[in-house]
């Protein structure tokens, strides 16, 4: 009991509040320390750079004539941009959509096996031509300024990611999970202080931006290449910024259950890219930097954990504290709430009561399953694209 009380309850409550409260706190407390460090948005100079737009797909028929429509139209001069969808054996006809837009300027690089979206970006590597690299998905908006934004990052020479800005928003059936918005917002919320003080530890999937030459570099099929943009970036002594002009409207996911699977694929493949790159957690090598990654990523996939240790500890407690008994009760309920999200259809949206304690409870939950995963060696290199829907925005 003693255990419990002094030492288990402190230490697992700490390791749950620290990289939700505790981590953000201690960002804007440093970024008013010291003088804060952001992204430029002003043009660069002369002619807008080459880029190089790639759109990993698999099995996109359904969106990506869309998709490439909206890329067509965005404020870029189109002579200073190559768009490059690569099909990731691609069986539904989405290689037969995505040829009919080649007399406008879209090539196709087909792959012959299904081997995931990192192997897929890196098949793409040979075929680039621009000096910057645009990384999107098929299932997202972008906002037609945002992609200036990203590039006039690079303004400064020491960015060398730049991050477009999730906004999570429902997708056309509006059989939506609005606990998944919550987080969005948080998270983009957090990469803001983070860019302010240094810099961000890991890009958006959907939206970023990276130089030519960090891009080239190799990056195992197994590992998130948009989490290792930002690592790399740092190992070569430049930074990754988040980009709040950059729009990228994402619909959220259709259902808990989806959630849940896409959280389990993206925290093992993180996972793998972590320790892939862990000399980054050293901060007697990256200084501030090291901090930041282990308080946002490592401490952030730990909290699961730690809530478990929390739980035991309550129970220990029970028979003695009346505080401990309510503790027990309450995180009950909230298994009981996401049992009912859970259970939820996607015929019509889940009420806030329901989605936020349900998408926070499947969100631990799918992160254990992830350790467990990792651990076990049971990667996963083969990509399985969200189908999310059609985004509400433009």
């Amino acid at each position: 009991m003693t255990l419990a009380q002094y030492v288990l309850l402190p230490v697992s409550l700490g390791l749950c509040l620290y990289p939700y409260l505790g981590y953000p706190a201690v960002l804007k407390l440093l970024s008013l320390l010291r003088r804060s460090r952001s992204s430029s948005s002003a043009s660069p100079r002369g002619a807008w750079p080459l880029i190089s737009i790639t759109i990993p797909v698999h099995n996109e028929a359904a969106v990506i004539a869309g998709t490439l429509e909206c890329i067509l139209e965005l404020d870029y001069p189109p002579a200073r941009r190559q768009i490059l969808v690569v099909s990731d054996a691609s069986s539904d006809g989405t290689d037969h959509i995505v040829a009919g837009f080649a007399a406008r300027g879209v090539e196709l690089v087909c792959l012959p096996e299904r081997r995931g979206k990192t192997a897929a970006e890196n098949a793409a590597r040979p075929y680039l031509t621009g000096e910057v690299v645009i990384n999107t998905d098929a299932s997202v908006r972008i906002r037609p300024q945002a992609v200036k934004h990203l590039v006039a990052a690079f303004a400064d020479p020491s960015v060398g990611v730049a991050s477009g800005r999730d906004v999570s928003v429902a997708n056309l059936n509006d059989g939506t999970n609005p606990g998944e918005q919550a987080y969005v917002g948080y998270e983009m919320w957090v990469r803001g202080l983070e860019t302010r003080l240094f810099g961000i530890v890991g890009a958006s999937g959907c939206l970023y931006a990276i130089r030519k030459d960090l891009h080239m570099r190799f990056v195992p099929e197994q590992l998130s290449r948009d989490f290792a943009a930002a690592l790399t970036a740092r190992e070569c002594g430049l930074r990754a910024v988040s980009v709040p002009q950059a729009l990228c409207f994402v619909p959220r996911s259709a259902s808990l259950r989806q959630e849940y699977r896409r959280k389990v694929r993206t925290v093992t493949r993180g996972l793998s890219t972590l320790f892939y790159k862990r000399v980054l957690l050293n901060p007697a090598r990256f200084g501030l930097f090291g901090w930041m990654l282990f308080s946002h990523k490592l401490c952030r996939w730990l909290a699961p954990w730690a809530s478990l240790l929390l739980l035991a500890s309550f129970a220990a407690l029970a028979p003695v504290a009346l505080w401990a008994r309510a503790a027990l009760c309450a995180a009950a309920a909230l298994g009981g709430l996401a049992g009912l999200g859970w259970l939820w259809t996607e015929a019509k949206p889940m009420p806030r009561l329901i989605a936020l304690p349900a998408y926070l409870v499947a969100g631990n939950v799918a992160v254990l399953h992830a350790w467990l995963r990792a651990l076990g060696g049971e990667l996963v290199p083969v990509w399985e694209p969200t189908r999310r829907g059609n985004s509400a925005a433009r």
